[in-house]
């Protein structure tokens, strides 16, 4: 009886003590994950870079980037769910980083930044920013479009896009600049000016 006692007692202590090895292995873990999961998303980070590339190939041929493409650059490779959630975290960079930045919790993955993304939005609740006051003012903040219409691309994707689609149409920045500046400068007759072809 007194060795099926001490073998009982060696065993709870073995387990208890592989538990205490692996809580802090998985504590190590998650600091490397967090660790990797910032530089990943730095400006030079390979989620950063691989978003801009997706971003930019998805500019070329519309809303699908073939798989020949992909081939073509080499990232047919990485993960799809990778690539789609690089080129997500570029598209959203500036509330992604806002609320990274506002966060107390460290996230390990663009899944986990997501997740707390989409439940933070859910918890907010209907937006009052832009809600009426008594008497009829709106207050400031309400721009009069609804969440659909209001644009999702910052002015540095804009100029990014911009780029982008120049260079995969063999235009000239500097031309679609002019052509816009006259656009936007032109009489009020309604006739706009045309564009030239760049040679």
């Amino acid at each position: 009886m007194s060795n099926e006692l001490n073998s009982v007692v060696a065993e709870i202590s073995t387990l208890e003590a592989e538990g205490f090895a692996l809580a802090k292995q998985w504590r190590e873990i998650c600091k490397a994950d967090a660790k990797r999961f910032t530089t990943h998303t730095k400006a030079d980070g390979f989620d950063t870079r691989l978003g801009k590339l997706m971003q930019q190939l998805k500019l070329e041929g519309g809303e699908r980037i073939t798989s020949q493409r992909l081939k073509d650059c080499g990232i047919h490779v990485i993960d799809k769910r990778r690539r789609s959630e690089a080129l997500w975290f570029v598209e959203n960079e500036i509330e992604c980083r806002q609320f990274l930045a506002e966060s107390k919790k460290g996230f390990t993955s663009l899944t986990a930044l997501q997740a707390a993304m989409k439940s933070a939005k859910s918890n907010v609740g209907p937006n009052t920013e832009g809600e009426e006051k008594s008497g009829g003012v709106v207050t400031e903040g309400d721009t009069g479009m609804d969440d659909a219409s209001k644009p999702v691309m910052s002015q540095a994707d804009v100029i990014l896009s911009l780029k982008a689609m120049c260079q995969a149409n063999g235009l000239n920045v500097l031309d679609i600049v002019d052509a816009l500046l006259a656009e936007f400068t032109a009489p009020a007759d309604g006739h706009s000016v045309a564009m030239k072809k760049s040679a």
